[in-house]
């Protein structure tokens, strides 16, 4: 299908959506966007194969709006405003941006839209639920809560959205997912976006899809053309030397610096302010408000790298972002091409870095082989600190060995006194006891020794 001169005008979308979407200057869809906005308004089931950073939520989003307008409602009764929407995300981020999303494309519609997620307090959500509306963005676990609190009500859903569903079930929601299908109405239309297809997405899309149309704009599981990825092979030890030389030295201001474990992600981020590098981490064990404090932090440039590892790779959208740099490679193939999904956005282009050590080496064989490219491998030249820092055991270690196989010092340290020349007399031979003894009894020996602590005042 050629989506060459097609524009938002001609999908024949509503005047309020129109409207909105030129207010921000859209005005021509993404490839996904024009393929998937007929086949939704059409009524069929969807499933979609796009990279992140395509336009995924306009292309769900604004068929979705187009439906659900003739239902809006300005009365102030909850009653007149029941979910007839859930579009379900996998973190917390991503939930907070697509229902951002929604209120733009929605903003000149009698449209409610809300997003409810996990890691604060129910009780705040809750009075907004109670008002009523049309369109709600959840966390599966979250929503949950909401269901055996009867905080809300899912039976009037006539659309069902699984957005970056390959991570859900990577998450371990697919139990979540079956009690949350079994809550909703049969009769109701069902689309699923995902990055990439496997077998397990496959299985899901069997479960809950009904004759769906496939949808794919690029190759199932491929990076984007538009990123430039690179391999540096790195000691463990000297990752931390590189990505500080990296950082330091490139002109980008944005940096999103992946890590496989939440520990890893604090403490690099530490190691790096400490260094003068402005960054800060986000991960699951951050409460939400310190999240999205680190989140727009990042966004507005006053941390440079943002740490994070892959909870946030999903929900994490930055405009121009310039470059990701995966500090540990993912062990799934899948969660790499999410990651520098992040950059080369929009036609923009990206760099995407690795440092591999070589017990990631099997990882790196399954990531090519899964984006079915061998990618540029780059020689790390390390900065002099790490270079010295390195290398600095090899020269003690010298010294170390010369000083194990010369018994005496080198006459230009000899000492001016005899005694420090003499070979060592273990305690207890008759030489040294009468000595020690000697040494209360006379004024003599007591300066030699204030000579052996340290030396005596100099007079005067």
């Amino acid at each position: 299908m050629s989506t060459e001169n097609i524009s938002f005008a001609s999908l024949n979308l509503a005047p309020e959506i129109l409207k909105a979407l030129g207010e921000f200057g859209y005005t021509t869809p993404t490839p996904i966007q024009a393929q998937a906005i007929p086949i939704v308004l059409e009524g069929r089931d969807l499933m979609a194969g796009a990279q992140t950073g395509t336009g995924k939520t306009a292309a769900f989003a604004l068929p979705m709006l187009q439906k659900l307008i003739p239902l809006a409602s300005t009365s102030a009764s909850p009653a007149r405003h029941p979910i007839r929407a859930l579009i379900l995300v996998p973190t917390r981020e991503l939930a907070i941006q697509v229902e951002a999303s929604v209120k733009v494309y929605a903003k000149h519609s009698a449209l409610r839209s809300l997003v409810v997620y996990g890691g604060v307090d129910i009780k705040t959500q809750t009075p907004h639920l109670m008002k009523g509306v049309e369109i709600l963005v959840a966390t599966p676990g979250r929503l949950l809560d909401h269901v055996e609190q009867r905080t809300l009500q899912l039976s009037q859903v006539q659309m069902l959205i699984l957005d970056e569903a390959d991570r859900m079930l990577d998450m371990g929601f697919m139990p979540d997912l079956k009690r949350i299908l079994a809550l909703l109405p049969k009769q109701r239309q069902n689309l699923m976006f995902s990055a990439t297809f496997s077998t397990e997405i496959k299985k899901l899309s069997e479960e809950f899809l009904k004759d769906p149309v496939l949808v794919e704009v690029a190759r199932s599981n491929a990076t984007n053309e538009n990123v430039t990825q690179k391999v540096y092979h790195v000691a463990q030890d000297d990752k931390h030397a590189l990505l500080a030389q990296i950082l330091n030295e490139t002109e980008t201001k944005q940096v999103i610096v992946f890590t496989k474990t939440k520990l890893t992600a604090s403490r690099l981020a530490r190691q790096l302010v400490r260094e003068g590098i402005s960054a800060d981490a986000i991960h699951g064990d951050k409460s939400q408000a310190e999240r999205i404090q680190a989140l727009d932090a990042f966004k507005q440039g006053k941390i440079n790298a943002l740490i994070a590892t892959d909870v946030a790779a999903r929900g994490l959208d930055i405009d121009q972002l310039p470059m990701v740099i995966n500090y540990e490679i993912p062990s799934a193939p899948e969660d790499y091409v999410h990651r520098i999904g992040r950059t080369g956005r929009a036609g923009a282009l990206g760099i995407a870095i690795s440092l591999v050590s070589p017990d990631e080496e099997k990882y790196l064989k399954e990531i090519e082989k899964l984006i079915k490219r061998e990618i540029t491998k780059e020689t790390a030249n390390l900065p002099a600190r790490g270079s010295r820092s390195a290398s600095d055991h090899k020269p003690r270690e010298k010294s170390y060995d010369r000083a194990a196989s010369t018994p005496r010092p080198s006459p230009a340290k000899k000492s001016s006194d005899p005694w420090f020349d003499k070979p060592y007399e273990p305690t207890g031979t008759g030489a040294v006891k009468p000595q020690s003894n000697q040494l209360y009894k006379t004024s003599k020996p007591k300066r030699e020794v204030a000579a052996l602590l340290g030396g005596l005042p100099r007079k005067g």
